[in-house]
């Protein structure tokens, strides 16, 4: 039995398959690069019904599984910080350093990693089905261009949603750590909330509201290109939505990194 060609030459299916993953980098970054064009082109004509259904479905509908994510978000990281302040005796400065937690690093990134769960496999679904339907196809037979009707409107949907749920999450997120620091700590809320006002600033709170306004727009557009790059049955649909997921949660990951560089840098 003689080996296959590509089992016979480990080097040179290393390159191969090197080769094959900076194409498909390279095929991505072109088809977000192409879809975030498109859009900033459609947004003068954006179909406003479409703006505000996409508003409700992605952001009000939303609202509720993020105020639950926010209040259990902030409850565990004061039961979990609260071991090592009460072991080095820095009961006073929980509040610090909780907020700072979840206005930085917890907030945002929770916030991202459910939405992409969320509206981004919902925009993939939908606009895959569209595609896959022939629904798209069929806009641009009429004449019409369907990044101002579908596509612009999901995504400035999806921005704007991100950024008011950011402030809605960010808030409730600290006034059950206020809370749970009470009960559980024995923290009073004066000294909770004295920490926190003295030790940080406007900026801090600008840093996470940066975050999550980038990590939406990482969802919109992956979401977006992914669902119509869709191709074939029912099947494909499936696909689409967790492949969005899967780009989303990578592109939130790397985003965060160099975020965190480079606003940890700029604000020192």
């Amino acid at each position: 039995m003689t080996s296959s060609p590509r089992t016979a030459n480990p080097e040179l299916n290393a390159i191969r398959s090197v080769g094959s993953l900076g194409l498909d980098a390279v095929r991505g970054t072109g088809a977000l690069a192409l879809v975030a064009a498109r859009t900033v082109l459609g947004l003068p004509r954006l179909e406003r019904r479409e703006l505000t259904r996409a508003l409700v479905q992605f952001g009000y509908d939303s609202l509720p599984l993020a105020m639950a994510t926010a209040a259990l978000a902030g409850v565990i990281v004061v039961l979990q910080s609260g071991l090592y302040i009460q072991r080095f005796g820095a009961r006073a400065f929980l509040g610090w350093a909780s907020g700072y937690g979840v206005l930085w690093e917890f907030g945002p990134l929770l916030l991202g990693l459910i939405m992409s769960a969320r509206i981004g496999a919902r925009n993939a679904a939908e606009l895959a089905t569209m595609q896959v339907g022939g629904q798209i196809e069929g806009l641009r037979g009429i004449g019409l261009d369907p990044f101002a009707i579908l596509v612009a409107p999901r995504v400035v949907a999806m921005e704007l949603s991100m950024l008011a749920m950011s402030t809605f999450t960010f808030l409730v997120a600290i006034l059950f750590e206020s809370v749970a620091a009470l009960f559980t700590l024995d923290l009073p809320l004066r000294t909770f909330f004295g920490t926190f006002s003295h030790m940080l600033s406007p900026l801090d709170i600008a840093g996470g509201v940066v975050k999550t306004g980038v990590f939406g727009l990482a969802i919109s557009l992956v979401s977006t290109a992914v669902g119509l790059s869709a191709r074939g049955g029912a099947q494909a649909v499936g696909r689409a939505a967790a492949s969005a997921v899967v780009q989303s949660c990578a592109a939130i990951f790397v985003l965060d990194f160099l975020l965190t560089l480079l606003l940890a840098g700029w604000m020192a």
